[in-house]
This record gives C-alpha cells, sequence and structure tokens, in this order.
C-alpha cells in the first residue's frame, strides 16, 4: 500500500485519489484502453489541428472547476480548492473581491498535496430570482480520529446585487469521512432540477481504509457483499453515503428532501442515486441530446475510466477496476472472473464508457498513461465546430512527476462498446497544457468549455490559470 508520504512526493492535486490511477492515451481511432470491442461502430472522424487553448485568466491557486451564474450578467465563477469562489466579470477581468470564501469553514489544506477543500459550487436554476448557491466542501470531522466532514451548504445573495458576497444560509448535509482522500465533489443541478452530488468511498486505498495506521482493519469502510476484497463502501447503500452520487430535493430553501422516486428509497439509504464509485471527482449533464449525466472515476492502479451515469447503476468499485475484475490482495493483477450482478440490488455491474490507461499499469507496453482522469463537458459551443457533440474530458499529467497535462475528445456511441478518444493536439497558435496539470474544467451557457490547470503538486502558489477552447482558424 502506498503510504500519505509517498503520495506527496508523487502528485498533489485533491482529483489524484490516494496517488493510484490509471489512464492511457488514445490516437485517432484507437481504444483508449484494453477491451477492443469497438460497438460495432466506424472511428469517428479526427478533431484536426484548429483547436487552440486561449488564455481567459491567471494568478490563481487551484481552480478545479468554473460555471456561469444563469442570469444575464455574463459572470464567470471559478472554484479555487484553497476555499474561495472568484468571479470573472463580463469584460474579462478577474474581480479581486471573492464572491463566497470559505477558508474559515475547511480543514487545513496540505500545500504539497491535498484532495480535500472547496470542491463544488451549483447555481439554482431560478438563481437570477431567488439568489440561490449551494456548494460543498469539507469541513472538520466530528468524529475523533477520522479526517473531515463531507459538507453541502447552501448560500444566498440578493438577486442582482453584483459584487455582492454570499451569505451563509444552512448547511444541508453532512457525511463523516475517515481518510483525507477520495472526497469526490460536484455539485450540480440535472434537468429534472433536483441537486446531484458526487462523494469518494472514504479514502485509503481499495476502499479498505488505512487499518495499519488507524488500528483498525477496515476503518471508515464497511464490510459488503463480496468477500473477495475486504471493504465496500462503494458496493455498500446501507451505511453511509460514501462511494456515490447522490440526489436530493432542494425546492424548500435551507433542508433538502429525499425525492420519492429515487431508486433505494425503503431499502437503503434514499439519497442515492448511484453507486460503485472510488473518487468520483468530476461529473457534468450534458447541456443537449438527452442530459447524459458523464462522471470520470479515478481508478487506482491499472484503469481510468468515464461513466454514463443513470438512476440506480451500479458502477463496480471494488469487485472491478474499469472493465476489469479487481483484487484487493495483488491490485495490478486481472482475476480471472468476477461477479457481475450485486446479488444485494440485482444490479449489474455497469463497465464505463471510456476507459484509459494508468501509468502504473503493467500491461500498457509503450503506451501513454494518465496519472488521472478528469471529467469534463460534452461541447455544445459554437467556437470549435468540429468538437459539437464530444466529450471533452483530460488527463491531469501524462507524466508521474512532471507537469504534462492533456485533453482529450470523444464522440459518444449509439452502441454497445468503449468510445474512441482522441487527444487533442493544439494548434501552436495558442497555448498547450504540457506544462500543465489539468485539474478541472468549466462550461458556460453558451456551451464553451474551459480548461483549469495550475503547474503546482497541490494547494498552493499562484500558477492556477483558465483557459477556454478556441479555434484557430476563426481568430
Amino acid at each position: 500500500m502506498r503510504t500519505v508520504a509517498a503520495c506527496l512526493g508523487l502528485i498533489g492535486l485533491l482529483a489524484v485519489a490516494a496517488c493510484d490511477h490509471d489512464s492511457g492515451l488514445a490516437g485517432p481511432g484507437t481504444d483508449a484502453g484494453a477491451n477492443p470491442d469497438s460497438g460495432g461502430q466506424p472511428p469517428t472522424q479526427p478533431v484536426g489541428g484548429n483547436v487552440t487553448l486561449d488564455l481567459v485568466t491567471e494568478g490563481l491557486t487551484s481552480p478545479i472547476t468554473l460555471t456561469e451564474s444563469p442570469d444575464s450578467s455574463g459572470r464567470l465563477f471559478v472554484v479555487d480548492q484553497i476555499g474561495v469562489v472568484r468571479v470573472i466579470a463580463s469584460d474579462g477581468t478577474l474581480q479581486d473581491q471573492p464572491f463566497l470564501d470559505v477558508r474559515d469553514a475547511i480543514v487545513t489544506l496540505m500545500p504539497d498535496y491535498d484532495e480535500r477543500g472547496l470542491l463544488g459550487l451549483a447555481f439554482h436554476p431560478d438563481f437570477a430570482n431567488n439568489g440561490r448557491v449551494f456548494v460543498y466542501y469539507t469541513a472538520p470531522p466530528r468524529i475523533s480520529g477520522w479526517d473531515n466532514t463531507s459538507t453541502l451548504v447552501e448560500y444566498h445573495v440578493t438577486p442582482g446585487a453584483i459584487g455582492a458576497q454570499a451569505q451563509k444560509v444552512a448547511v444541508l448535509l453532512e457525511e463523516d469521512h475517515p481518510q483525507f482522500n477520495h472526497d469526490g465533489g460536484t455539485v450540480a443541478f440535472g434537468a429534472d432540477g433536483m441537486l446531484y452530488l458526487s462523494i469518494g468511498d472514504g479514502g485509503g486505498r481499495d476502499d479498505e481504509g488505512e487499518g495499519e495506521a488507524q488500528g483498525t482493519p477496515l476503518f471508515g469502510h464497511v464490510d459488503d457483499w463480496y468477500p473477495n476484497n475486504p471493504g465496500g463502501n462503494g458496493q455498500d447503500i446501507t451505511h453511509n453515503l460514501m462511494g456515490n452520487v447522490l440526489r436530493l430535493d432542494v425546492s424548500t430553501p435551507g433542508k433538502y428532501t429525499v425525492p420519492h422516486d429515487n431508486p433505494f428509497v425503503g431499502h437503503g439509504k434514499g439519497e442515492i442515486w448511484a453507486y460503485g464509485f472510488r473518487n468520483p471527482y468530476r461529473f457534468s449533464f450534458d447541456m443537449g441530446g438527452n442530459h447524459d449525466l458523464l462522471l470520470g472515476d479515478a481508478g487506482q492502479d491499472m484503469w481510468e475510466e468515464i461513466d454514463l451515469v443513470h438512476k440506480g447503476g451500479n458502477y463496480g468499485w471494488n469487485v472491478k477496476e474499469g472493465t476489469h475484475c479487481f483484487s484487493a490482495e495483488m491490485p495490478k493483477t486481472v482475476p480471472a472472473s468476477c461477479p457481475t450482478v450485486d446479488p444485494t440490488t440485482n444490479e449489474p455491474l455497469v463497465d464505463p464508457v471510456i476507459e484509459m490507461f494508468n501509468l502504473g499499469n503493467p500491461m500498457r507496453g509503450s503506451a501513454e498513461g494518465l496519472l488521472t482522469i478528469i471529467g469534463g463537458y460534452v461541447y455544445r459551443g459554437q467556437a470549435v465546430p468540429q468538437l459539437d457533440g464530444r466529450y471533452i474530458f483530460g488527463g491531469y499529467s501524462t507524466d508521474m512527476m512532471l507537469p504534462a497535462g492533456a485533453v482529450y475528445a470523444a464522440m459518444p456511441r449509439s452502441g454497445t462498446g468503449l468510445w474512441m478518444p482522441e487527444k487533442i493536439a493544439f494548434s501552436d497558435t495558442g497555448a498547450s497544457v504540457g506544462g500543465h496539470f489539468v485539474i478541472g474544467f468549466g462550461q458556460d451557457r453558451n456551451g464553451e468549455v474551459y480548461v483549469l490547470t495550475n503547474d503546482n503538486f497541490g494547494p498552493s502558489g499562484s500558477t492556477g490559470r483558465v483557459f477556454r477552447l478556441g479555434n484557430a482558424a476563426m481568430k
């Protein structure tokens, strides 16, 4: 088991998920993972070489997500992991005064490596009229010996009050978190008006916790139905909310209720919408099409994955990693077989739609690998027509130690089988992610996609930048 100290020497990003990830790279018409099933469809047309990375702003610390407020102001809001939400005004200037500052409410972050902090922000769809805002962060622990408390909080700002700071309304949800890592972190509204939130499996590795350090074999990780692998927050729907995507009704200010049509109401934690995740750091809803929920789940030693998430789905961890069976005892050896159905819910274990090699995967050969996968957005903008309808996501780095991020585009398939990602080769008329860590993505109301980077392993310094995807042919 890699220790926290070892992680500190490798990577410093809330998404890195305990230093054990997967991912690789795919060129045009090439499956990224080890599964060769193409779903019976021909390769998509390559993206081409006109995509640029245009600098929007810099001087941030660790920008991890960006969104535009659903009003007429044209403001972009950038979540910085250190605990502040900064505003990019409609004229492109970064405002000095934060829209929100929760640095006093979160745990003290480790500057060299951390997965905690301010992790998510969502505006209510009717924000222009009601001023409601929701954030997710890691507060200090409520239980002695545990690391933090996953916390969902509602804030409020007077509608139309440009420049005003958001004020706290109420803490909506608290979930005790045993280790510092695998905190998940996205909060977003779906087209159904419900609020969705992702929380990781509790941390450590193998979904079994840091037994040696805590003196308890499964510290903070419950037993599940699969005896071959110890631990099981990801495969449990009755004891806690870790390793899941939640769906909440926040129609009443200051509280949430469980939607009656959530899949496990009456026979599990009613908040749970989907389960079987390791560290679901970034997810998003497609602005068009079927408004699909696409989620990047950080792997451990072998594979990274993007999941197409549906109601009640079980996404496999820790029975599987990606499309492959997983062994907690020998995480770099693929077992010959494993269950395909959760016997407690009768839910099949759902394979990802994108699978990529982790840098530590001994099966990848000469193929490129990633430290971890970073979930993104389906492109619905106008600036880069060749990306229309493609899912844009990233790799934190393609190097074990250096900032060498990557951005990929994949066209969704209509049938079964893995999607085919293509690594975007950015035009030399703009910037490149090759010298940066890719730590997040954002999308504005016009469907344009933003790439968020920094140059440090952890939430420190001022190398954080926001870029927007552009088109050299249109400049």
